[in-house]
């Protein structure tokens, strides 16, 4: 049976980390925190756990205890402000077949992700990576990884394909080097996603990099 909750805050999320300032005022934020309440409730009926748009900033340690009895199959974490992925999310729901963090303020991910070995899609794009996360290539399980719209210059192309079951990618709107763009182009088993190459976009970003070394 599901709780109805009012305009209060649910005591199980309370304090939790919902971006609260880009909120008018208390009864909008505790229906932000209700939703996701709502949202963890549906997750136990279907196992998949749908926290997009829910203006995180982190995972709320109270979802973890609202889903504790259930085998979370698929996680959607995209359009919220979250900046980091902590370990806990890899212990707490590790069989995960599904991980989107798409369109958040992410440049890392934990190590212990490769922990997670029915991982088969992860979702990164439209976040603030410069470089790929080193425990991307141990993601053995994975089959659909989607890079898109971040700042990756380079990319380990050759070890990337060393991955198994790894059937298509996503690296479009990225300022990719040449050397990048060029082995990507002669992949054969994997199906890959690209923008049209752009030197202007690599120069442009290694301008960057310089005067934030300066």
């Amino acid at each position: 049976m599901r709780t109805e909750f009012g305009g209060g805050i649910p005591p199980v999320l309370g304090g939790s980390p919902v971006a609260v300032p880009a909120i008018p005022n208390l009864r909008m934020a505790g229906r932000a925190v209700a939703k996701v309440v709502h949202r963890c409730q549906d997750a136990n009926e279907n196992q998949n756990l749908d926290l997009s748009e829910c203006q995180l900033m982190q995972m709320p340690d109270g979802v973890y205890h609202l889903m504790r009895n259930t085998v979370v199959l698929t996680c959607n974490l995209s359009y919220n402000v979250i900046q980091k992925i902590p370990a806990k999310f890899t212990i707490k729901f590790s069989n995960i077949t599904e991980l989107n963090l798409s369109n958040n303020q992410l440049n890392s991910l934990p190590e212990e992700l490769e922990d997670l070995r029915e991982l088969q899609r992860l979702d990164i794009s439209s976040n603030h990576y410069h470089a790929l996360p080193k425990v991307v290539f141990r993601l053995r399980p994975l089959k659909i990884f989607n890079a898109a719209k971040n700042y990756i210059a380079e990319v380990d192309v050759e070890r990337l394909t060393t991955l198994p079951d790894l059937q298509e990618v996503n690296f479009e709107n990225n300022p990719l080097c040449k050397s990048s763009y060029d082995q990507f182009q002669h992949l054969g088993r994997i199906r890959v996603h690209l923008s049209a190459f752009q030197p202007e976009d690599f120069e442009d970003l290694m301008d960057l990099d310089e005067e934030g070394q300066a």
